[in-house]
């Protein structure tokens, strides 16, 4: 079973770790924007990026969606809180669940490529919040660098204070093998005895038995359907003759009425060359 992460909060309106302030707008505009086909934000660690796959520093999931909901009770009812959907590797999901990696910090970039917007880059696990809180904060204060402005994709991005994270994972059902991989499973395997190939060959036959009746299923369902639409076609079609019918007999009965020979006599008078008067 593959484990599935729940949505939840990454960041709140506020602080960041060199002084800036999260502005609200920025919160929204990267729900808005945000988009993996766009740029994919995956999930690092201190906002460290590692380049090797086995390195404590590789990424540790992607970002898949975000939301922005103001939040409506608590201590910080009133601020707007940016919320996201991860998609995790099975090393963070052990992680957190030894009570490590508990608190997230955003990097964004406040001016996005061409769009002029602010957009979410990564995303990192920590364990310390104050070490990118508080403490950066007072350090920075003093420092005539940065101390975190190596681990940035850009120079003008900024962290946010890690926030508290509460990632809740649940199973998510693994897609059902094809017919053709259970039955590649099933003879893959070297046999001992041919009690036990033949139990393999009498499975394989009942794995095809069960798929051709869930086809056959499907199949007879799809006809009935194409059944009721033939009868649908065939009901029009025969309003369709009937109202020719109506017509041929409506022209017929119109030409008839067209061709009698009784007219109204012409009007008399408005001639020069008569004296006689109209006749009205």
């Amino acid at each position: 079973m593959a484990k599935k992460a729940k949505r939840f909060r990454i960041g709140v309106e506020g602080a960041t770790t060199d002084g800036r302030k999260i502005d609200r707008n920025w919160l929204t505009q990267m729900a808005a924007n945000y988009n993996p086909s766009t740029y994919t934000a995956t999930i690092n660690m201190e906002h460290i990026k590692g380049y090797t796959a086995d390195s404590p520093f590789r990424r540790y999931g992607i970002v898949d969606k975000l939301e922005a909901e103001e939040i409506s009770e608590g201590a910080l009812a009133g601020k707007m809180a940016l919320y996201a959907t991860i998609t995790p590797t099975d090393d963070l999901v052990a992680m957190t669940a030894k009570m490590q990696k508990l608190f997230t910090s955003m990097e964004v970039n406040p001016e996005f490529a061409d769009t002029g917007e602010a957009y979410l880059v990564g995303l990192a696990v920590t364990d310390d919040p104050a070490s990118l809180g508080t403490e950066i904060l007072q350090f920075s204060a003093g420092a005539s660098r940065n101390p975190l402005a190596s681990r940035k994709l850009s120079p003008d991005n900024l962290f946010s204070a890690a926030e508290e994270t509460l990632l809740e994972f649940e199973d998510v059902a693994d897609p059902k093998p094809s017919l053709f991989a259970q039955l590649k499973e099933r003879f893959a395997k070297k046999q001992t005895s041919d009690d036990a190939r033949f139990n393999d060959v009498h499975e394989a036959v009942g794995l095809v038995a069960e798929e051709h009746q869930n086809l056959f299923t499907k199949v007879e369902a799809q006809e009935t359907v194409i059944t009721g639409f033939s009868d649908q076609v065939k009901t029009l079609e025969e309003q369709l003759t009937a109202t020719q019918d109506e017509l041929a007999t409506m022209r017929q009965e119109l030409s008839t009425q067209d061709s009698r020979q009784e007219r109204r006599k012409f009007a008399t008078g408005g001639n020069q060359e008569s004296k006689e008067l109209t006749n009205c």
